[in-house]
């Protein structure tokens, strides 16, 4: 029996970019399907999070990551530029963010197609191996969408015509990643049970395994 699992996923986290090697590996060794669903970072699904925040938060993140990175042999840099749009001495988000919302509907609309899994690793290399600097010029995104098996620019017209429609995909997917039990990102839900980070993969692996997890012939 194939076990499913939502997998709550923001592009302007490092920890859910760090998170897809292992998801991707999940997937392939595994007989389960992971159904990742874009929502907003905190920065805008919650307005003021970063003056709350305890100003050690962003350094931490930067820290951690990194070396998390280094650890598990991932290409990894900040990306250039930052998803969110962001004075990163006062913390002050701005109210235009035209990346985040691009990207996060693009997500919903891979999510629609029951692709957003490879779609979203696609893209999310591009933004944070660090290869590409200036990763929203020229036709890094679609080359990598049509790598995926996409056309970017199709899904990029059919939200301009409809933006609502992937708004309240979003906004299911928050609703729901809010009733798992967590607020963070990524956070995996199995069976209404969250496992928030990159790390708790292994977790996610034992629990599935005592509910009849099996791996793939």
């Amino acid at each position: 029996m194939t076990l499913s699992v939502d997998l709550f996923f923001s592009f302007r986290s490092p920890y859910s970019y760090l998170a897809l090697p292992k998801t991707l590996k999940l997937v392939a060794d595994y007989d389960v399907t992971v159904n990742l669903r874009p929502v907003y970072p905190l920065a805008v699904r919650v307005p003021g999070f970063f003056r709350r925040a305890n100003p050690q938060f962003a350094r931490y993140v930067v820290l951690d990551s990194s070396r998390v990175a280094k650890r598990e042999n991932i290409p990894f840099r900040f990306p250039r530029p930052d998803p969110i749009v962001q004075d990163m001495t006062t913390l002050d988000v701005a109210d235009n963010q035209p990346y985040i919302h691009r990207l996060t509907r693009l997500g919903a609309a891979a999510q629609l197609e029951g692709r957003s899994l490879v779609f979203v690793d696609a893209i999310s290399r591009v933004l944070w191996d660090g290869t590409v600097r200036g990763w929203n010029e020229g036709d890094y995104l679609a080359r990598a969408a049509a790598a995926a098996g996409f056309d970017l620019a199709a899904m990029d017209a059919a939200i301009a015509a409809d933006p609502d429609r992937y708004e309240r995909v979003i906004s299911g997917n928050e609703q729901d990643h809010a009733a798992s039990g967590h607020w963070g990102v990524p956070t995996f839900v199995f069976e209404n049970e969250p496992f928030f980070g990159q790390d708790r993969v292994d977790m996610l692996i034992w629990r599935m395994q005592s509910k009849g997890l099996t791996r793939r012939g």
